[in-house]
């Protein structure tokens, strides 16, 4: 009974472990990482040591070894080639294992739960694997995304639909994030709405939002508010501010000023 739960406890914690290894299989080390090296049978060769900037290690016996741009697959076939070459030991198992991701790093910034800087530990990670490790979009988070992406002689700047990424096939909008790139979350666009409201303030601006739609995230009229006599200031393109009458039906425009008049009857 106990041997039975025992490897299903086992069975289970491969199930978990197997995806992790296999991807850090596939990551490109770089400057900064820091990796842990170890021979079977060998322990006195066991090394954790830090990519330099150059890309190498230093390892007993072979010393310096280039290994950056290579995964650790590649990196463990490449040492136990110069211990076997070197007749150090000459039926060398080898094993690295990335024990700190620092070589690929990105930033998100703007209106998600937890921006800052993330290291990029899989050998691919796409937009929404970013914003999850971000902790995802903000309650004041607009619709779009912005990534930038340095390059010379200028950045890139790709802007993306979030609801695009649920799209079939999503592939060509849930882009790739690489090294180097920032992702962007701008606060969603605003309305403000005062007046003969219930709750006089500034709401988020959905959509094909109508003034109708905008006054009822305010509560709706006062006991004194009317549909009548509506007045939205809008600033214009040239940067002059217009202000005119509108139907309950009229869109909305970010950062309009909706105005709702008292009734004098």
């Amino acid at each position: 009974m106990k041997q039975g739960l025992r490897w299903t406890l086992f069975a289970l914690a491969y199930l978990v472990i197997a995806p992790c290894i296999a991807a850090a299989k596939g990551y490109v080390m770089g400057p900064g990482d820091v990796i842990k090296i170890t021979v079977f049978q060998n322990p006195e060769m066991a090394t954790e040591t830090r990519v330099s900037e150059a890309g190498t290690i230093t390892f007993p016996l072979v010393g310096t070894v280039e290994v950056g741009g290579l995964t650790t697959s590649q990196a463990e076939v490449k040492i136990t080639g110069l211990l076997k070459t070197g007749n150090f030991v000459p039926h060398a198992q080898v094993t690295v294992i990335v024990t700190q991701f620092r070589s690929r790093q990105i930033s998100v910034l703007g209106q998600v739960n937890r921006p800052g800087r993330f290291a990029i530990e899989e050998p691919t990670v796409r937009l929404t694997d970013v914003l999850a490790m971000a902790g995802g979009i903000s309650s004041l988070g607009a619709d779009t995304v912005t990534i930038i992406r340095p390059r010379e002689p200028s950045d890139d700047h790709i802007d993306i639909e979030i609801l695009g990424l649920f799209d079939v096939p999503p592939q060509f909008k849930n882009i790739e994030i690489v090294n180097g790139d920032t992702v962007f979350v701008p606060r969603a666009p605003v309305v403000y709405i005062y007046g003969e409201v219930q709750r006089p303030g500034a709401y988020r601006l959905e959509r094909k939002m109508t003034v109708i739609q905008a006054l009822s995230l305010a509560g709706g009229f006062t006991l004194r508010g009317t549909e009548k006599g509506l007045r939205i200031k809008r600033r214009t393109l040239k940067g002059t501010t217009v202000n005119f009458s509108v139907g309950g039906d009229d869109y909305v425009l970010p950062d309009d000023v909706i105005y709702a008049k008292e009734s004098l009857f």
